[in-house]
């Protein structure tokens, strides 16, 4: 007989969400996104959950390893996630590699898997009554987790005319972050007004920019009059490497006094990697860096410890696996480094699993990246959890301590179904802004 419940089913379920005209060094971000979630059911009736990036090549993996997970004890999730490693082991070897920003490589850093190890955890922790944070290295370390106001530059979206996708219009909305967040925000006054936004909606106190969009220089401009307008405010700017070397130490002059750290500031150039070329900027600035683009495994992170290239790893659960981003905040804190939590476009499942991911984090860890606030109002959760005073409290239940809404993910089903490509490509509509548009790691978006 069975110590532990036994999974009867897993299912994989693609689906689609709205966004807006969010602006990076790849490009800008299309009217939808993607994503997959992986739905556990055990035999005593339980339900686990997962989410991840979306695409075919990852919803086609995560059908492929059913055999490898229906029958076994929850019990076993790490018999059943080493079997899987075992088996695709060879899969992205030599492929791993965000050093530039190229999507075309993200499924290869992201490991579809690591939304199985998450509803493995969630049946788990179901069954023995404890948080999911409990089951992660050292347990639960905090009760709430603080976050990132992540700013972005947003395009016009009317400049999409004709696009074959329309990005969604929530001008009508009572709510002023949902409406502010769908307008053309490309200055320094309106990145402020977005920040109020986002302030006064969810309470937070510290900020992240994304940078990669205008000149550098012009980017420094919002960070200063974001230390203007919110004086005690951690604020910081991720580029993703756009910099060049030299400009990385000019802008950093300016830097000074002015973010708490600056993230992947630099990439590789010159025939030097990422890692090395990121060492030569700390070496010039003395600046804080954190990164989740050359470290984003254990020989990579390897070769950045090495270095000394950087100072705060941001371990995405997705890139790292959420045991894996726990080991990787337990060496940090013994080596005197900062942990944090890098973030993509994602729905609650994924603020949910974050949440308790960053509440087991050992050590003094920086304000977790999220989201989710672009997101917020498309739940798939029954009871979404809520970002109140910047923070998100863990709930009072066990697991993920949340509950999948059948019938939103229906719709959100539906809506990935009515797309032709299931793909990221933050090129096709930048083209609407600049016609012929290719992304060029060492040129930000709108300098052409």
């Amino acid at each position: 007989m069975a110590e532990t419940p036994v999974i009867k089913k897993m299912e994989v379920v693609p689906v689609a969400g709205y966004d807006s005209m969010l602006m990076t060094l790849s490009g800008t971000h299309a009217p939808l996104f993607t994503r997959n979630i992986v739905i556990l059911t055990d035999s005593l009736g339980n339900e686990g959950i997962g989410e991840i990036h979306g695409g075919d090549y990852a919803c086609a993996f995560l059908n492929e390893i059913k055999p490898l997970v229906e029958g076994k004890e929850i019990g076993k999730y790490r018999s059943i996630l080493q079997e899987i490693h075992k088996i695709y082991e060879n899969v992205h070897k030599g492929l791993d590699d965000l050093q530039t920003l190229d999507f075309k490589k993200m499924k290869h850093v992201v490991k579809s898997e690591w939304a199985l190890e998450c509803a493995l955890l969630d049946l788990f922790g179901q069954f023995l009554s404890v948080p999911m944070a409990d089951l992660l290295g050292e347990g639960k370390q905090r009760d709430e987790v603080e976050i990132l106001g992540y700013l972005f530059y947003v395009s016009d979206k009317n400049k999409a005319e004709g696009a074959p996708l329309k990005y969604i219009d929530e001008s009508s909305s009572p709510d002023p972050w949902f409406r502010l967040r769908r307008e053309e925000i490309l200055t320094p006054e309106r990145i402020v007004e977005e920040a109020e936004a986002v302030k006064e909606k969810y309470g937070v106190s510290n900020f992240k920019l994304k940078g990669g969009v205008l000149a550098g220089c012009e980017e420094i401009k919002a960070l200063k009059a974001l230390r203007k307008r919110f004086s005690d405010a951690r604020i910081n700017i991720d580029p993703n490497g756009a910099w060049t070397l030299d400009e990385a130490k000019e802008l950093a002059k300016e830097m000074k006094g002015l973010v708490t750290y600056v993230e992947d500031p630099c990439g590789p150039e010159g025939g030097y990697s990422g890692r090395e070329i990121m060492r030569e900027f700390k070496n010039a600035t003395n600046l804080p860096v954190a990164t989740n683009m050359i470290a984003t495994n254990w020989r990579q992170f390897y070769h950045t410890v090495t270095l000394t290239a950087c100072d705060i790893i941001l371990a995405d659960p997705h890139f790292w696996g959420f045991d894996g981003a726990i080991r990787m905040s337990q060496l940090l804190k013994e080596w005197g480094l900062t942990w944090g939590i890098h973030s993509n476009n994602h729905f609650d499942i994924t603020l949910a699993a974050f949440a308790q991911t960053a509440a087991a984090a050992v050590g003094n860890i920086a304000p977790i990246d999220t989201h989710w606030i672009w997101q917020d109002g498309q739940n798939l959760l029954d009871d979404t959890p809520q970002i109140r005073n910047g923070k998100i409290i863990l709930p009072d239940a066990p697991g993920l301590g949340v509950h999948l809404n059948h019938r939103r993910l229906e719709e959100a089903n539906r809506l990935y179904n009515s797309l032709q490509s299931h793909d990221r490509d933050d090129a096709e509509y930048m083209q609407y802004l600049i016609p012929g548009w290719t992304f060029d790691h060492k040129r930000p978006a709108l300098v052409r």
